[in-house]
């Protein structure tokens, strides 16, 4: 079959016999092992592409071999559910696999960092990381539109591997100082989320209310004249051990404000989601990010709406320094 290119949706209808249930379950799984999503019950999505339709077609045919039928379709949607709905579907699937990733791997930094922690030979850490790296690659594989808590999962990996090779987080010269970082174009990942549009307003703030702003598909990326990077792999500033970007970029240039350290401990919770902090802002400032995210998706538009964001926000916390 020749995809005709027009379509932008693959879709799988299918009915399954009521039993065995372990088939159903069979099929439940397969579907979520290839990255498809539910639009409606036994309606199934998938991007249109020829690696999909191999995917939903080889599921097709367990379909059919165990007693059950069905269809695929090359589709848009006119009424009803939009584009912007379903790809929302997908990174929200993605973000609950990414987020069990991210509980995993911070487990494991704090483990690995404790004295009192399990201390153990470097083989066994190495299994560890292999599991994790293994269940971060399948992830990234059905990771169609990016979800904004890969960059996360991918940066807390990087923090384990240096755990384990002993290698220290890249460092900036001149710790505290701002003036010669004036005039710089800070580059990091599309699909901002709290920890990105956090820094940016720190930058803007604090550094420099002339930084511009550039942002990137690539999780890697090389710096050009006059670039610096921020919350990416092998970056000048990104997480380090159990510290999001923005906790790091407060150390680094030795801001003594409380209210700013109030700010990190919320974004720090939302960003790495282990509940250190546990502030009962936390849920609030997460819902109107994630309001911010849904109704914006162009970055440039997410990084202007959260520098008036988090300027209220630090107001907020410097009336409220407890």
């Amino acid at each position: 079959m020749v995809l005709s290119g027009s379509a932008k949706w693959l879709l799988l209808v299918h009915q399954i016999p009521p039993k065995p249930n372990t088939f159903r379950v069979k099929i439940w799984r397969r579907l979520q092992k290839i990255g498809a999503v539910a639009i409606k019950q036994s309606v199934y999505a998938m991007p249109c592409s020829d690696h999909s339709l191999e995917d939903l077609s080889w599921t097709l045919k367990e379909i059919v071999a165990g007693g059950g039928d069905g269809s695929i379709f090359e589709a848009h949607f006119v009424e009803g559910l939009s584009d912007e709905q379903i790809i929302s579907l997908f990174q929200n699937a993605r973000k609950a696999d990414y987020e069990k990733i991210i509980q995993e791997a911070n487990r494991l930094l704090a483990n690995w960092s404790s004295v009192e922690g399990d201390q153990g030979l470097p083989v066994k850490r190495s299994a560890h990381l292999s599991r994790l790296k293994a269940r971060l690659d399948e992830t990234i594989t059905i990771d169609f539109f990016n979800a904004s808590e890969r960059g996360t999962a991918d940066i807390l990996f990087k923090e384990l591997e240096k755990v384990i090779n002993n290698s220290k987080p890249v460092k900036i010269e001149g710790k505290g100082e701002t003036k010669n970082l004036k005039g710089r174009t800070w580059v990091t990942r599309k699909n901002l989320f709290v920890d990105r549009i956090s820094c940016g307003w720190l930058i803007k703030r604090f550094i420099d209310e002339s930084a511009e702003f550039k942002f990137v598909s690539q999780s890697r990326y090389n710096s050009k004249n006059e670039e610096l990077r921020f919350d990416m792999f092998d970056s000048e500033f990104t997480h380090e051990g159990d510290k999001c970007t923005f906790e790091v970029m407060i150390e680094k240039f030795r801001f003594q404000d409380k209210a700013l350290n109030l700010m990190a401990e919320v974004i720090h919770d939302i960003d790495l989601k282990d509940a250190k902090f546990s502030r009962m802002e936390t849920h609030g400032v997460k819902a109107l990010l994630m309001g911010l995210v849904a109704a914006r998706t162009d970055d440039h538009l997410r990084m202007k709406e959260g520098f008036a964001f988090f300027e209220n926000l630090y107001a907020y916390f410097h009336r409220h320094k407890d």
